[in-house]
C-alpha cells in the first residue's frame, strides 16, 4: 500500500502510532450504532460485538478449542523429541507456554480481526528460539511492492513513525480469507455489527421496560376548584413522605379527603414480546459462526442433537482453520530445526477431530473392516 503524496511530489508526513495504553471512559457498545468502515478502526468494533453478544464470544472460543493442538513428526527421532520439547515449553508471553498457547491467541486475533501477527524471538547467538509472541494488528501496516507476491510489514519505530520492520523473516502474518483489494483479510464478524446493534436495542428496551415495571411511578390527581393549588401541594408533600417511609422499610398510610385519583404511570402499556425478533437475529448470528445452535446453549428444539451433516460441515470449518494455521506452524518448526542444526524433513500433525459418538465411530470401523474383507475375498476369487 503506497502513501499519498503532497502536491510537490514529496511523500506526505506519516502519522504517529496510536498510544497503546489509554483510558477511554466510554460505553463499551457505543460503536455498534456508529460504525464507519475504516481500515483498522473496525477491530475495536468487532471486539465490542464479542463483548456485547455472549453467543458470538462463545462461538469464537469454541472454534479455537475445536481446532485442537498440533505437534510435529520428523524423520530423525532425536530431532522429533527435541522439537516436541520445544513446542511444549516455548514461552508465549503473559505466563503462557507452548506452541498451542501461542496458536490460541493467534487464532483469536485471526477470527476477530481478520488477520493475526506474531513474532519469533531468536535466542542469543541465533542458536534457537526463545519465545513466540502475538502482536497487535492495529499497530502494523502492509506495504505492497511491485508484484502481488512482494510485500513488507511496517510498524511504529522508537520515534512513533511507521517504518519497515528490520527482520521480516521473524514476523508471522496471516490474513483470513483475503480479498483482491483487501490484503488485511476479512473478519468472521464482518456482517454482524448491524445485527448486534439491533439486538442491543432490544435488550436495552427490555431492561428499561422491566425497570419501569419494577420501579413504579404514580400519578396522583385531585379535582380543581378553589384552593386546588394548596391541596395539590399538600398531597404532593404527603405522598413523597409516604414513599420515603416505604423505601426505608416502614409502612405509612396515605389518607386524603375528597375525590383523589391514584394510578400507575404506564400500567396500561403491554410488555412487547421480544422472543421472535431475538430468535431471528440469533439465527443469523449462529449461521455466520457455522456452529450448531445447541452447542451455544440455544435449545430451540427439545430433541436437538448433532446430525452427521452438521458434524461434516463443522469438521470442514475446523479443517479450513487448520489449513490457514499450518504454514505458521511449519515456518516455526523449520526455523527451529535449522537453528538446531537438523536438516531432516518434518510434518505438522494435528489432533484428531472427534465430533461423533463412540458408537458411531465403532460402527464405521466395523463397516470399513467388512468392506476390506469382502475386497480381499473378491480379489482371491478373481485370482
Amino acid at each position: 500500500m503506497k502513501r499519498p503524496k503532497k502536491r510537490g511530489g514529496a511523500p506526505a508526513e506519516e502519522r504517529p502510532a496510536a498510544v497503546q495504553l489509554r483510558n477511554r471512559e466510554r460505553h463499551p457498545f457505543g460503536p455498534l450504532g456508529e460504525y464507519v468502515p475504516l481500515r483498522t478502526g473496525e477491530t475495536r468494533l468487532y471486539r465490542a460485538v464479542r463483548e456485547a453478544v455472549p453467543v458470538v464470544d462463545a462461538a469464537v472460543y469454541k472454534l479455537i478449542r475445536m481446532t485442537g493442538g498440533v505437534t510435529a513428526s520428523c524423520g530423525d527421532k532425536e530431532a522429533e523429541r527435541r522439537l516436541g520439547e520445544f513446542l511444549r515449553t516455548v514461552p508465549a508471553g503473559r505466563g503462557q507456554y507452548g506452541l498451542n498457547a501461542f496458536l490460541e491467541c493467534y487464532l483469536d486475533s485471526l477470527l476477530t480481526c481478520g488477520r493475526a501477527v506474531g513474532e519469533i524471538v531468536p535466542a542469543a547467538g541465533n542458536r534457537g528460539i526463545s519465545a513466540l509472541l502475538c502482536g497487535r494488528v492495529e499497530d502494523i501496516e502492509i506495504r505492497e511492492g511491485t508484484s502481488p507476491l512482494d510485500f513488507t510489514i511496517w510498524g511504529p519505530d522508537e520515534g512513533g513513525r511507521m517504518a519497515e520492520l528490520p527482520y521480516q523473516d521473524l514476523i508471522l502474518f496471516t490474513p483470513l480469507n483475503p480479498e483482491a483489494e483487501n490484503p488485511y483479510g476479512v473478519s468472521l464478524l464482518r456482517s454482524l455489527p448491524f445485527l448486534a446493534d439491533i439486538l442491543m436495542k432490544i435488550y436495552n428496551t427490555v431492561g428499561v421496560n422491566w425497570e419501569r415495571c419494577g420501579n413504579l411511578r404514580f400519578a396522583v390527581t385531585c379535582p380543581g376548584g378553589e384552593g386546588a393549588a394548596e391541596r395539590g401541594k399538600l398531597l404532593a408533600g404527603e405522598w413523597s413522605r409516604a414513599m420515603r417511609e416505604t423505601r426505608g422499610g416502614s409502612v405509612r398510610d396515605f389518607v386524603a379527603a375528597g375525590d383523589v385519583n391514584i394510578r400507575v404511570i404506564g400500567a396500561d402499556a403491554p410488555m412487547p414480546d421480544s422472543q421472535v425478533p431475538v430468535r431471528q437475529i440469533l439465527e443469523q448470528i449462529v449461521a455466520k459462526t457455522g456452529i450448531p445452535p445447541f452447542l451455544l446453549g440455544l435449545s430451540w428444539s427439545s430433541t436437538e442433537r448433532m446430525s452427521s451433516q452438521q458434524a461434516d460441515m463443522l469438521t470442514t470449518e475446523i479443517t479450513a482453520l487448520r489449513r490457514t494455521l499450518t504454514p505458521v506452524v511449519e515456518r516455526i518448526c523449520r526455523l527451529w530445526l535449522r537453528m538446531a542444526g537438523y536438516g531432516c524433513g518434518f510434518q505438522a500433525v494435528w489432533d484428531d477431530i472427534n465430533l461423533q459418538d463412540q458408537v458411531e465411530e465403532a460402527r464405521a470401523a466395523l463397516y470399513r473392516e467388512q468392506a476390506r474383507r469382502l475386497r480381499i475375498e473378491n480379489d482371491a476369487r478373481e485370482a
